[in-house]
C-alpha cells in the first residue's frame, strides 16, 4: 500500500525523475513533549525535484572541509535513526557556507569521520572501498547501502572502518553519496589534493553503476 501511494503522489506532481521523501509522525498533540497525546499517526509523502550540487561539479569534483560542529553521540541520538532533527547537520552547513563551500566532513565524539552534513563519506584505496560504520555516527543511507551492494557485485573489497583525516587525505579517490547527491566525487579536503585532483576511475565506474541500476529497478511510474 505505501508503494502504490508513492507512486500515486509521483503521478499527481508529474514526478518522473525525482526527489521522494516520506514522513511518519505520531500526528496532532498537545504543547510539550509527550509524545503519547497524539493518537492518529499521519504519513506526509513529498515528491520534488532537488538538485544539491551543480551538475559541473559531478565532472570535476568538489572541494570540503571539515566542520568544527561534532557529529552528534551516537548514544545520545542513535544514527541509525532517519529523523527530521537536523539542528546538527544544519549548524555544520552553515560553517560551509560561510568557509565559501558546498559541503564540510563532520567528525564524532573521538575525532573519527563521521558523514557529511547530508551525505556518507567514501574513501578508495587500491581495491577497496571503504566508509564509516554507523557506530561512528554514519547514518546507515539507503544510497550508501546500494552503493556498497554494487562496489562488492563489481569485484571490489568493501569495508566499513573507522577512518580519520589522515586517512582521507591519502586515499586514491574519495566520494560522497546520498538520495539527492547519488555519487559526486570530492578532489580537495582540507585544501589538500585527493587522488590526482580528478574524479577517479572507481567513483566514476560506481557512478555509471548506480544510474543503471536507478534505472533499471523500482516500482514503474507510467
Amino acid at each position: 500500500k505505501m508503494v502504490a501511494e508513492v507512486v500515486r503522489t509521483c503521478k499527481e506532481n508529474n514526478t518522473m525523475n525525482g526527489y521522494i521523501r516520506l514522513i511518519v509522525t505520531r500526528g496532532c498533540g498537545t504543547l510539550g513533549l509527550n509524545p503519547y497525546t497524539c493518537d492518529t499517526p499521519q504519513i506526509i509523502i513529498i515528491a520534488d525535484n532537488i538538485q544539491l550540487y551543480p551538475e559541473e561539479l559531478y565532472q570535476k569534483g568538489l572541494k570540503v572541509i571539515t566542520s568544527g560542529t561534532l557529529r552528534n553521540h551516537p548514544e545520545a541520538l542513535n544514527p541509525k535513526i532517519k529523523s527530521l532533527n537536523y539542528l546538527n547537520n544544519i549548524l555544520a552547513k552553515i560553517e560551509a557556507i560561510n568557509s565559501g563551500v558546498l559541503e564540510v566532513i563532520m567528525l564524532n565524539h573521538q575525532g573519527y569521520v563521521a558523514e557529511a552534513t547530508g551525505d556518507n563519506v567514501f574513501m578508495v584505496q587500491g581495491n577497496d572501498v571503504i566508509t564509516p560504520p554507523a557506530s561512528a555516527g554514519a547514518l546507515e543511507g539507503v544510497t550508501r547501502n546500494v552503493v556498497c551492494m554494487l562496489a562488492k557485485e563489481n569485484g571490489f573489497n568493501v569495508k566499513e572502518v573507522n577512518l580519520s583525516r589522515y586517512d582521507l587525505y591519502n586515499a586514491d579517490e574519495m566520494f560522497l553519496t546520498g538520495t539527492a547527491a547519488e555519487i559526486i566525487s570530492v578532489v580537495e579536503y582540507d585544501k589538500r589534493q585527493i587522488g590526482n585532483g580528478k574524479p577517479g576511475a572507481v567513483t566514476e565506474k560506481l557512478r555509471n553503476k548506480f544510474v543503471e541500476f536507478a534505472n533499471s529497478t523500482g516500482e514503474p511510474i507510467v
